[in-house]
């Protein structure tokens, strides 16, 4: 009898061949359902390897896989939480796998979705930063139908089977810098909002918030229409030129979304004095800004502590934890003076 290939296991276990091959020499994740299947495909064929097959399964099954879908690589935001995450899982005790960290270019909803389904056919748990969509939701309610848990980072999903939220409470972010805005403007005036997109749970819940409490307790404020960058840096500099110029008379602006470095650029380029910026995140180039005058108030996520929360929930969850479901974690504030 002819001796069984890797192709006759491929094919036995369902699997490509190059899925065989990663199991065998660990060149890549495999999901350990599908490491399981192609040992017992190697086991039932008498497959030569198979005692290196069975070795490398019970190596991976001593470590959890978690994987991290995060926005473009070029926000200096979403790098330092990459590396956040990345320092958490490499250095949590009991150790954990290598961490599956993806950074998106592009943002359409089939793209998400795709991606969050290869991330997830290599992972024991996922988690993502995403706009609010339903091709996005369906997607996540598939990778959740597999066994596999999915959290959401820093912005929420409306879908009902993520097993759970870290990232700050987006109304009060936006009450503060609302209060931030009533505070510290000398005189009431205009105030432009700017945002990346509306899809985006946490800016939309920002947005609604600014605007209520200015309307509760200083309604002498006028927000103006709410600008949309698309989480772009051009669109977002075009966009802070054009409100300046419409409105010479502005006395702040909030940026609760993306494209900050675009408008941080307009502001310097209009250099405009005594007008109050309030944008989130503290990197390099806010602490500039804020330094330099071109910002005033800079809300933040706690990016370490929002990693360790959410490794531990991934954690947790693919032990079988019950989901604990929203983990708010307090922001932090910086102006001029503590950066």
């Amino acid at each position: 009898m002819t001796n069984p290939t890797m192709q006759d296991v491929a094919r036995l276990a369902g699997v490509g061949v190059a899925t065989v091959d990663r199991v065998i020499n660990g060149r890549a994740a495999v999901r350990p359902a599908t490491s399981q299947r192609v040992l017992q495909a190697a086991k039932d064929l008498g497959f030569h390897r198979s005692g290196l097959i069975e070795r490398r399964v019970q190596q991976e099954a001593r470590t959890v896989r978690l994987g991290f879908l995060l926005q473009s690589q070029a926000s200096p935001f979403y790098r330092a939480l990459g590396q956040a995450l990345r320092q958490q899982v490499l250095s949590r005790r009991p150790a954990v796998g290598t961490p599956v960290i993806e950074f998106m270019e592009e943002f359409t909803p089939r793209h998400v979705a795709e991606r969050l389904n290869a991330v997830a056919a290599v992972v024991d748990a996922v988690a993502l930063v995403a706009a609010d969509h339903p091709v996005i939701n369906h997607a996540v309610e598939q990778v959740r139908g597999l066994g596999v848990p999915v959290f959401t980072l820093v912005t929420d999903l409306t879908s009902t089977t993520r097993s759970g939220y870290v990232g700050v409470d987006n109304r009060k972010m936006g009450r503060m810098a609302a209060w931030s805005v009533a505070q510290l403007c000398p005189q009431p005036g205009k105030v432009g909002l700017l945002l990346g997109s509306h899809r985006y749970v946490c800016q939309e819940e920002c947005e609604a918030s600014f605007r209520s409490y200015l309307r509760e307790y200083a309604p002498q404020f006028q927000v103006l229409e709410t600008l949309v960058s698309l989480e772009d840096v051009e669109l977002a500099r075009k966009a802070t030129l054009e409100l300046l110029l419409c409105h010479p008379d502005l006395v702040g602006v909030y940026v609760a979304g993306g494209g900050i470095e675009g408008v941080l650029d307009a502001l310097r380029e209009a250099a405009i004095p005594g007008l109050i910026t309030v944008c989130h995140d503290l990197t390099d180039i806010t602490r500039r800004a804020l330094l330099e005058g071109q910002a005033t108030v800079v809300l933040s996520h706690p990016r370490e502590a929002m990693a360790q929360r959410l490794v531990d929930r991934m954690v947790g969850a693919v032990a079988g934890e019950r989901p604990l479901g929203l983990a708010a974690l307090p922001f932090h504030t910086y102006t001029a003076a503590n950066v």
